[in-house]
């Protein structure tokens, strides 16, 4: 049967981390984040004490770095130079960080470049922004997902908090406004739905409505590939 390349973008907040974890665990396939690829940019460059406006010091680190993904009992880890990050890319203050170290153009090219690599032989979820339309506009199936940001907010909010992360509601809204603001308005690979996506709000919708969805979307692509 044919590995497929299956596509998930939105803003952030929307679910696409847990539904892309499912979706790829499902089907056997390598679930691909590349949105903590530039979260975990993000923090070398806090790190280092690089401005997110200097793209040659951006352009340089991401030549020295290495970003792996590791899975362990199921509990997938984010690694920085073999260091496990998956919590420090998550704190508010690197995800604003990452929205603009995500619209330098040389960063962007640099993580395609390996996300490409990485998925071009199929059997992948990969989940971001610009997957359906940059990364890989051929992708077998795509996925936009979509919420209210004061959904998405509340989301993150309820996420910070479970991992001990002390944070304001409105605050962390606001912070989701300014990343979809940041996301869709930047001239680099700007968030944006692909036009044969399979779109699906999640606002009022849960985990396993969502999936329903999407395996059936998923199922028909496979059930399509077979029968030609």
């Amino acid at each position: 049967m044919k590995k497929l390349i299956i596509a998930i973008d939105g803003p952030s907040g929307v679910g696409k981390s847990t539904l892309s974890k499912v979706l790829a665990h499902e089907f056997g396939y390598l679930n691909l984040d590349t949105g903590a690829m530039y979260r975990a940019v993000a923090l070398a460059s806090f790190r280092q004490g690089i401005d997110a406006s200097d793209h040659d010091a951006l352009r340089q680190l991401c030549e020295e770095i290495v970003i792996e993904f590791s899975c362990n009992k199921g509990e997938e880890h984010v690694l920085l130079n073999g260091e496990n990050v998956s919590s420090e890319i998550r704190t508010p203050e690197i995800s604003l960080l990452t929205a603009a170290v995500a619209a330098c153009p040389d960063v962007r090219q640099a993580m395609v470049a390996r996300q490409r690599e990485l998925g071009k032989a199929g059997g992948v979820v990969l989940e971001g922004r610009d997957i359906g339309t940059v990364v890989f506009p051929h992708a077998d199936v795509k996925f936009f997902l979509k919420a209210s940001a004061e959904v998405r907010g509340r989301r993150r909010f309820l996420e910070l908090q479970a991992n001990g992360v002390e944070v304001e509601l409105a605050r962390t809204i606001a912070d989701v406004e300014a990343r979809d603001a940041a996301d869709t308005n930047r001239t680099t690979s700007p968030l944006k739905q692909a036009e044969d996506a399979v779109v699906i709000d999640t606002t009022n919708l849960d985990i396993p409505q969502v999936m329903e969805r999407m395996f059936a979307a998923v199922a028909d692509r496979l059930n399509k590939g077979t029968s030609g």
